[in-house]
């Protein structure tokens, strides 16, 4: 999929620039179903914790970051560009950011109970323990290659 996209003329002049490759969440069923939702066009971003890359080491996501999203099996799916990062704290995280988010029902409160559990799986045995004002790099992308 990375070689298709840097041949066409999506790839704006970026050919080269370094990418990652991912899957969301941290099961099969979750991993795949968000991987389909970026597809659809429902999924437009993503909130893992501040301290999960605190913890990973990990540099935080700039827009223009292009990844390519898989599934569970690591097989590409689509090619995704951040378009804008914000850390807002969890109790800030609105009605409009779970909607952008695509999941479940769209809903806040569905947001915060699927977030909630996999914030504390996303940090166990870590130094980190998730709390209500924790910070979120909430991500926002649009799929730029299917």
């Amino acid at each position: 999929m990375w070689r298709e996209f840097r041949t066409s003329r999506i790839a704006g002049g970026r050919p080269d620039r370094p990418i990652s490759s991912w899957h969301f969440c941290d099961n099969k069923q979750d991993a795949d179903e968000c991987a389909r939702l970026v597809v659809s066009g429902r999924k437009r971003a993503t909130a893992p914790s501040l301290w999960s890359f605190e913890r990973d080491g990990e540099a935080l996501p700039q827009p223009g970051d292009l990844h390519v999203i898989t599934d569970w099996e690591g097989i590409a799916q689509c090619i995704i560009r951040i378009t804008g990062v914000e850390i807002i704290p969890l109790d800030r995280i609105t009605e409009e950011h779970a909607r952008r988010e695509g999941e479940g029902d769209g809903s806040l409160a569905w947001w915060h109970r699927a977030h909630w559990a996999y914030y504390h799986r996303e940090l166990l045995n870590s130094a980190y323990e998730p709390q209500p004002d924790m910070p979120i790099v909430f991500q926002r992308f649009e799929c730029v290659y299917r």
